[in-house]
């Protein structure tokens, strides 16, 4: 069906566009046009399935009425999910979202940046690749409004939601040293990204707490871009005997999903000789056998709280709100663990 413009039903009509305008915007009767012509053109809008360009709508008003996500992948479960809420709770405050991937790339980061100012969003939700400081300072220079998600940069006061990366490894390294488990593996990412920072010091904080020894050659650290060829080399090295880990903590959902794999190369038993733990999760972890212990990131809590905070910054609304949320995770206990 050929999309209709104002100019077409103008046109159609015999009437002007600021009269068609007028009228589909609720202003017909204070601009006094007649009831006959404003039930013409309702009634003409209507038939052939009118749809109003909001961003025309709201440059009129001074105002687009749309936001910007930048994640770094789209394809990513828990950013999917993300950008799925934050889409929703917009839509339902009157705003529409243009989304955009930075592919953990600093340069298109920047770059996604100055095309959504371009766009005239009215604020930026940014899950950055925390190699962007230049480039959030000078948002903050300019009083642009916009939230950090996940990841933020400690040195730069911004507003923020992320997760209580710390304490959520913390709890699940404490899980598996309450079940007796004292050679716990740790794999993770090289170090980068804040919230990996995080999850390395609640790793050692727990077993810190069970006066259990922290041995770096059980941490395996993986390059970002190529952890799914160096995850082989990692599992062997944490099996290797006589030092051989009984359980083993990933970082990631995504380092969870090779591992498990990796392990069920090896023929490994999960939990009867290595117990797993995951912080966060894909929707099959709890279908696999054993279902995979997890910690559970609010996704939808940090996607509503984004919005809320931007909005609010956008509108000039409560000035009281708290801008800076660390939100709690939750640790899913399931068979992985050993615990039943």
């Amino acid at each position: 069906m050929k999309k209709v413009f104002l100019k077409d039903i103008a046109e159609k009509l015999n009437v002007s566009k600021t009269a068609v305008s007028l009228v589909l915007n609720n202003k017909g009767d204070e601009n006094k046009i007649s009831q006959e012509t404003q039930q013409r053109i309702i009634e003409y809008a209507k038939k052939h399935n009118y749809v109003p360009n909001q961003l025309a709508r709201g440059l009129s008003r001074g105002k687009s009425e749309t936001i910007g996500l930048i994640i770094p992948n789209i394809s990513d479960t828990f950013y999917s999910k993300i950008a799925g809420y934050v889409e929703l709770k917009a839509k339902n405050l009157g705003y529409t979202v243009l989304f955009s991937s930075s592919n953990e790339d600093p340069k298109k980061e920047g770059e996604l940046i100055r095309s959504m100012l371009n766009r005239q969003v009215e604020g930026l939700i940014i899950a950055s690749t925390q190699q962007n400081l230049k480039e959030i300072q000078s948002l903050k220079h300019d009083k642009f409004p916009f939230v950090l998600i996940d990841r933020h940069y400690p040195e730069s006061d911004t507003n923020y939601v992320v997760v209580d990366n710390f304490n959520g490894l913390k709890t699940a390294t404490e899980h598996l040293l309450q079940l007796g488990r004292r050679k716990i593996g740790f794999i993770t990412l090289k170090p980068g990204l804040e919230a990996i920072k995080q999850r390395l010091l609640g790793y050692q904080s727990a077993l810190r707490d069970f006066n259990i020894e922290y041995k770096e050659e059980l941490v395996k650290e993986l390059s970002p871009g190529n952890y799914e060829n160096e995850i082989e080399s990692a599992i062997r090295e944490l099996l290797k005997f006589p030092n051989s880990v009984d359980s083993i903590v990933f970082s990631t959902h995504y380092l969870t999903s090779v591992g498990l794999r990796e392990l069920k190369r090896k023929n490994v038993k999960v939990p009867q000789e290595v117990a797993i733990v995951s912080f966060d999760e894909l929707t099959a972890f709890d279908l696999v056998d054993p279902p995979i212990t997890a910690v559970i990131q609010p996704v939808k809590d940090i996607a509503n709280t984004a919005v809320d905070i931007l909005i609010n910054e956008i509108e000039g609304k409560d000035s009281t709100m708290d801008n800076k949320r660390i939100l709690d995770s939750k640790l899913e206990i399931r068979k992985s663990c050993g615990t039943f």
